[in-house]
């Protein structure tokens, strides 16, 4: 009899830890951060531009987010590689200029397997080149929190 009497006391506590549990396993919505430097570059360059952006990758592993960039000038282009930290890699998405110092995740583009399993450890980077840095003059590191998909 006393445990029914301690469980019914608790009851609202398991059921906020059951749907917090929930809420982490899903991702927050938010996507992942990522902000770009020339630090991040391979190999580094000083630049004044830098940027921030959002990424978020869906359970189909389809990808959208947004990138803006400050005080870039003359970038020509902008993708998304596979490549580790201090590691350069291959384009696995272009990006898509959509305002003078905005750009976007195409809409229908998708991770591969492989790509996800690159992306979930931290191994999908940003990169804007420029036309004095033909090899990219910023960069930053996809690293999601939650090791996995980010959600809408």
């Amino acid at each position: 009899m006393r445990w029914i009497q301690i469980l019914s006391n608790r009851w609202p506590l398991f059921i906020a830890a059951i749907l917090l549990a929930g809420c982490a396993a899903m991702g927050t919505g938010d996507g992942v951060q990522v902000t770009m430097t020339g630090a991040e570059e391979v190999p580094p360059v000083t630049t004044a531009a830098s940027g921030t952006g959002v990424l978020r990758v869906a359970e189909d592993m389809s990808v959208s987010g947004r990138f803006k960039l400050q005080n870039a000038a003359q970038i020509l282009v902008a993708h998304i590689h596979v490549g580790a930290a201090g590691a350069t890699g291959p384009v696995i998405i272009p990006l898509r200029k959509i305002a003078d110092n905005e750009w976007e995740v195409p809409p229908g583009a998708k991770l591969t397997e492989s790509q996800y399993q690159s992306y979930k450890a931290g191994g999908l980077y940003v990169n804007f080149h420029s036309a004095k840095y033909k090899g990219g003059e910023i960069r930053g590191q996809i690293r999601p929190s939650g090791g996995g998909r980010s959600g809408y």
